[in-house]
C-alpha cells in the first residue's frame, strides 16, 4: 500500500499530464469596438460562431468590427397593474366604483 501512495501530490487538484506535444485548435481573432473607445481582441476557434456583441471590461456593449450590426429585438412593453385593470374595466366603471368606495368611507367616518 505504501508503494502506491503519491507523496507530495494533492490528488484532484493537479494533473500528471503535460501540455508538451499537444496540438492547439486553429484560432482566429475577433476585434470588438467599444463606444467608449476601447478595442477588444478575443481569440475564437475557427469552428466557433463569433457573437456580434461582447461586453467590454468597462461594462459597455462592444460591437464586432467586421460584422453587421445585430438585429434590434423589439422592446416588450411591461404590463402594469393599471394596464391589466383597464383590460377588465372601463374608465366609467372605475369612476363609479371609486365613488361607491368614497361613499362607504365617508359613511364610516360619520358613524364614528
Amino acid at each position: 500500500m505504501a508503494d502506491r501512495a503519491l507523496r507530495g501530490m494533492r490528488l484532484g487538484t493537479q494533473s500528471m499530464e503535460s501540455a508538451a506535444g499537444a496540438e492547439l485548435a486553429e484560432r482566429r481573432e475577433a476585434v470588438y469596438d467599444c463606444p467608449v473607445g476601447h478595442e477588444l481582441r478575443m481569440p475564437f476557434s475557427t469552428e466557433a460562431e463569433i457573437p456580434a456583441i461582447w461586453e467590454c471590461h468597462c461594462g459597455a456593449t462592444a460591437l464586432l468590427r467586421e460584422g453587421g450590426r445585430p438585429d434590434e429585438t423589439p422592446v416588450r412593453h411591461v404590463r402594469t397593474h393599471w394596464d391589466m385593470l383597464l383590460e377588465r374595466r372601463s374608465i366609467a366603471e372605475l369612476e363609479k366604483l371609486l365613488e361607491e368606495r368614497l361613499q362607504v368611507l365617508r359613511a364610516s367616518r360619520l358613524a364614528s
